[in-house]
């Protein structure tokens, strides 16, 4: 079983894997649910390759929490807390992600996550919720007001992650959180 680690968004978790080596390499447990304290089912399974330079976020979800792992390469994360009387509201956390570091990241509805790979990145992540556009929110990746100390000052963007709202847009623009 992994031993949990809080970070510093409340309920945003890491949790490190436990290799089993022998001398062909090693095997390790990715994932149970039973890790993730109220984590609901997990509903779908995604695989993300970007190339090295490549920042990927803010992106945040009001039904949907995401399970992390790098396979490949390492993942600068930035996570934000979006939702309202949360314990960490308005909170910045800066996460290494790595595949060599064997260690998974949680990350609950309504924290607003995004990674930068300075090598490229194979990320496999699975949903508690089935893939809805209608579910897709993100916010500006340099807006200042989110603290974010990016490692880059001009990374590769998508058109969506490079028209992402500032925060003070967002503000009191969406539902509240199931």
């Amino acid at each position: 079983m992994a031993d949990i680690e809080r970070t510093g968004i409340d309920g945003a978790l890491l949790a490190p894997l436990q290799a089993h080596p022998d001398d062909r390499g090693f095997v390790a447990e990715l994932f149970r649910r039973s890790w993730i304290p109220g984590m609901r089912e997990a509903v779908q399974l995604n695989l993300s390759r970007s190339r090295p330079g490549v920042l990927r976020g803010l992106h945040f979800h009001r039904r949907q929490a995401d399970y992390w792992a790098v396979l490949e390469g390492e993942a600068f994360v930035a996570l934000y807390d979006l939702r309202k009387d949360s314990p960490t509201e308005g909170r910045t956390e800066e996460i290494t992600l790595g595949a060599d570091a064997l260690r998974t990241l949680y990350i609950p509805r309504g924290v607003a996550h995004g990674f930068y790979t300075p090598t490229g990145v194979l990320l496999q992540y699975v949903v508690d919720e089935y893939y809805s556009g209608e579910d897709e929110f993100g916010v500006a990746w340099n807006d200042p007001e989110l603290g974010v100390a990016w490692p880059v000052t001009d990374p590769v963007l998508s058109e969506r992650d490079r028209s992402n709202p500032r925060l003070a847009e967002l503000a009191g623009s969406l539902p509240p959180y199931p």
